[in-house]
């Protein structure tokens, strides 16, 4: 079924707050679509579609260094609008075809007005550029079979907005999204919906108001801001950043229980650590100050912060049951993998016949400062009477491996990391199993081995 744009409560796309958890928070607290943060084009161009059997997640893997792109799953593809950040018609078709069949609709961000957008030629800078914001939206209108829409801002006048507005639509979009403020405007400056409703009252396709957050503190105050601007549907980011059962009909949920399920989500998903942080840290505001808030600050890692919400349990369980069934944090990319192809003689590889290898990675969030396996390593080798080890690490394109030398052999894993210092940390797990300082127990509760 095609998704429509009439009497609609949306999340809008929001830079690290809208990955998988915080859309399927939304959508079951009764929100009718959710946009991605803004994904842009050059990134999502490199990367590669895989299914997640574990997770049933449809994965967009970046080929460079194995992160996540892109995380999406059957709950949401009828309800998904991925927003894209582009500049050229031609990369946001490839896109949009790259994904056609795993989300709802397509949206090009044309209001962001963050310095790295509009140097790049994207948000905000297309609305200087209209020949070209057309292009691109002509390009996808023709092209795929699923919606497409943008978002922009307003301009300093009505008329000129609408003027935009007008060329925007006639590309055959199927929805406007209008933040109502301009360019240079911030949060603290009041939106203006006579400009959004005269816009509204003007063109035929769904308008989706924004930007209303500072007055919406309730689902009702959601209707209010939906009769001021005269749109057939409401768009919101802060609101639902700070409180994401803002979308209840039956009204707000306590702090800490939207922090519990939204937890929730973001374990069973996998979701990295730190971007899990970032999202509580939003929802916390000012009570990160709290004695709480503060030691909530201090957490790195998915349990730490799953115990102050007394989740620690869950969160280990589900943890330990992923890693047994091999989810490692993020996928594994080999220079024969990269994307475009590593086209370097295979010579240049260091031969590694006379070297130990084992299958394992180094996850960040599984070790705290004290017990990093270079430290392990390092203090059994000075317990012992013993020189340190050398580390040499070759690096390939985006990808680094490190050959570890110690006591006359040599070490390493065949997991490629995304940094030097992984690398050398994976050596380092593979030469602390080999000496039995860790045993298979202990690298299987790290999440180290791989399958």
């Amino acid at each position: 079924m095609m998704i429509t744009y009439e009497n609609k409560i949306i999340l809008a796309p929001m830079v690290r707050i809208g990955t998988l958890p915080m859309r399927l928070l939304a959508l079951r607290y009764g929100a009718d679509i959710v946009y991605t943060e803004e994904l842009i084009d050059w990134k999502f161009m490199r990367s590669k579609r895989r299914y997640n059997d574990i997770l049933n997640t449809v994965d967009f893997i970046d080929q460079t260094d194995g992160t996540i792109v892109f995380r999406t799953c059957s709950e949401e593809k009828e309800k998904v609008v991925l927003q894209l950040g582009t500049c050229d018609a031609d990369r946001a078709l490839k896109v949009a075809q790259m994904v056609e069949k795993d989300v709802a609709a397509i949206d090009i961000n044309m209001g962001c007005p963050k310095e790295f957008s509009i140097k790049g030629g994207m948000g905000v800078a297309l609305l200087e550029e209209t020949d070209k914001a057309y292009s691109i939206l002509h390009t996808l209108v023709t092209n795929l079979s699923i919606p497409v829409t943008c978002k922009i801002r307003i301009f300093e006048t009505a008329e000129e907005t609408l003027n935009v507005v007008k060329k925007l639509v006639s590309a055959g979009i199927k929805a406007i999204a209008i933040h109502g403020r301009t360019r240079n405007e911030r949060p603290q400056h009041a939106v203006h919906t006579d400009i959004i409703r005269y816009v509204a009252d003007k063109i035929s396709i769904p308008v989706i108001a924004n930007g209303g957050s500072k007055e919406i503190e309730n689902y009702k105050d959601i209707l209010k801001f939906k009769q001021m601007t005269g749109c057939t549907s409401v768009m919101l980011a802060r609101a639902a950043e700070w409180n994401c059962s803002i979308f209840r009909k039956e009204g707000l949920l306590p702090m800490d229980t939207v922090i519990k399920e939204y937890l929730k989500l973001a374990v069973d998903y996998d979701n990295s650590p730190s971007n899990t942080k970032y999202c509580v840290q939003n929802i916390l505001r000012e009570l990160q100050e709290t004695p709480r808030g503060r030691k909530f600050l201090e957490c790195q890692t998915m349990e730490q912060i799953c115990a102050i919400w007394d989740l620690e349990e869950y969160c280990c369980e589900k943890q330990s049951k992923y890693q047994k069934m091999g989810i490692q944090g993020r996928w594994q990319v080999t220079p024969d993998e990269l994307e475009p192809p590593y086209k370097k003689q295979k010579s240049t590889l260091v031969c590694l016949e006379d070297v130990t290898q084992m299958q394992v990675c180094f996850i960040r969030a599984n070790f705290n400062d004290l017990n990093l396996p270079k430290s392990q390593l390092h203090a059994w080798a000075g317990k012992n009477g013993h020189k340190l080890p050398v580390y040499d690490t070759q690096q390939v394109e985006k990808l680094f491996r490190t050959i570890l030398t110690f006591n006359g052999r040599r070490y390493t894993s065949t997991f490629w990391e995304k940094n030097k210092k992984f690398a050398e940390q994976g050596a380092a797990l593979v030469c602390l199993y080999h000496l039995g300082v860790l045993t298979e127990e202990d690298l299987i509760k790290f999440g180290s081995i791989i399958k």
